[in-house]
């Protein structure tokens, strides 16, 4: 088993009753080809669930700051988690991204960026529409809606796959890709509390 494989199953076991975790959804993400996940983001518990409540493998992109301390940089790395440089054109990460989707692995991204001070949904940044819009990826968004207090329920809940065609056949910019994708992920928070 790899390590990816042993944290994930540890960490969502311990989590999972501690939060009453309640998933819906999964059957709405393939269990093959390239596929982004993009869910909201309120605490740093958000990528491990996410990950522990996904069937199939998937990988994460983090600030680079978590990367600084080697011993964590090493770990990091070998649970499919890789830097980027945040406020940037990381060339690295875009490329390391891409290649994962062209690979037809699957990828898991906040595109607020940052977590939520208020639990509201922030802006998306443009990351994620590029993404979609250079990959066959399918997208499906996620909403994670809590609050992270132990006892109390936190729910993840997966949306259909987005229908990104017209927007690909219109050649719509980025920003309008990262709207229509955070728009989704509101109306799923939206219509599920």
């Amino acid at each position: 088993m790899s390590l990816y494989h042993f944290a994930k199953t540890v960490v969502w076991y311990v989590l999972k009753p501690l939060y009453r975790m309640e998933v819906s959804g999964q059957e709405n993400i393939p269990s093959e080809g390239p596929v982004i996940v993009c869910a909201n983001h309120i605490s740093n518990l958000d990528p491990p669930l996410v990950g522990g409540s996904i069937k199939r493998e998937m990988f994460f992109i983090a600030k680079e700051e978590l990367f600084e301390k080697k011993w964590l940089a090493r770990l990091l790395s070998r649970i499919n988690v890789f830097p980027i440089k945040r406020g940037m054109s990381d060339r690295q990460a875009i490329r390391k991204a891409l290649g994962l989707l062209k690979d037809d692995r699957g990828l898991v991204i906040f595109p607020e960026g940052t977590r939520s001070k208020t639990g509201q949904l922030g802006k998306g940044l443009s990351g994620v529409g590029f993404f979609a819009l250079r990959s066959k990826a399918t997208v499906v968004p996620c909403a994670i809606i809590g609050p992270y207090k132990i006892g109390k329920k936190v729910r993840i809940v997966y949306g259909q796959p987005l229908d990104l065609t017209h927007l690909r056949e219109e050649k719509k910019d980025v920003k309008e890709v990262t709207q229509h994708i955070m728009a989704s992920i509101k109306q799923l928070i939206e219509n599920n509390q």
